[in-house]
């Protein structure tokens, strides 16, 4: 089952991010082609110190043995873009943990993530539970991009964008065990945009805004 694509022009989505940092201060559907968990990369520990020493704990993202997420990315050399560049993996992480565990209120997508980009994450999971879906197989991310949004001190949001290859991930009926599995094709590949903006006194980057661009065809071989 693919997530729906959300079709936002560049200039509504620039409108979005000015929006945001004047009021944060800077701060085919068919459910066989989706989701996954990790591999080759640990969860995110449970605390992580913030700045000032405080700890902050961070929610539960560990996804079932059959379901792996891969995201090869390379890690910037800004520490902020390399922070924003994490916690938008763990957002996507935080969805599928929210999708297998068939919970629409799953505090894991809310601790990364607001407005846009949580609507988003509990609408995606809201299908999965309607049509008594979860997923299975293999997920991979690839293409890591990130880039300031804003100028001098107004730069503190990162857009982060992505691409994702679902052709290994497949939807698996809830109550049957039975996954659908489905051949590779352009619908397989879907780019991603997240606003990444950072939190006060805190470590974690949360979305803010997201789109997503089904049947990318430059994210494809």
């Amino acid at each position: 089952m693919a997530r729906n694509a959300l079709t936002m022009t560049a200039a509504t989505f620039a409108t979005a991010a000015a929006l945001l940092l004047t009021a944060c201060g800077g701060d085919d559907s068919s459910p066989d082609d989706i989701k996954g968990a990790e591999t080759g990369a640990p969860s995110p520990s449970p605390s992580t110190s913030a700045p000032g020493g405080a700890d902050v704990k961070r929610p539960d993202v560990s996804l079932p043995e059959d379901l792996q997420l891969v995201f090869d990315f390379e890690k910037p050399s800004d520490a902020d873009h390399a922070a924003a560049l994490e916690d938008a993996a763990n957002y996507i992480r935080a969805l599928n943990h929210g999708i297998t565990e068939q919970d629409v209120k799953d505090p894991a997508y809310g601790f990364y993530s607001a407005a846009g980009a949580a609507r988003y994450a509990e609408s995606q999971i809201q299908e999965y539970v309607d049509g008594g879906w979860t997923l299975t197989g293999e997920d991979r991310y690839y293409r890591a991009d990130t880039s300031p949004v804003g100028e001098g001190e107004k730069a503190k949001s990162v857009l982060v964008t992505f691409c994702e290859d679902q052709s290994k991930a497949y939807g698996k009926e809830v109550k049957t065990g039975k996954v659908h599995r489905t051949e590779e094709s352009l619908a397989s590949y879907q780019k991603f945009s997240l606003l990444m903006t950072p939190q006060q006194d805190s470590p974690v980057w949360r979305a803010q805004q997201i789109t997503v661009e089904g049947k990318a065809a430059e994210c494809r071989g």
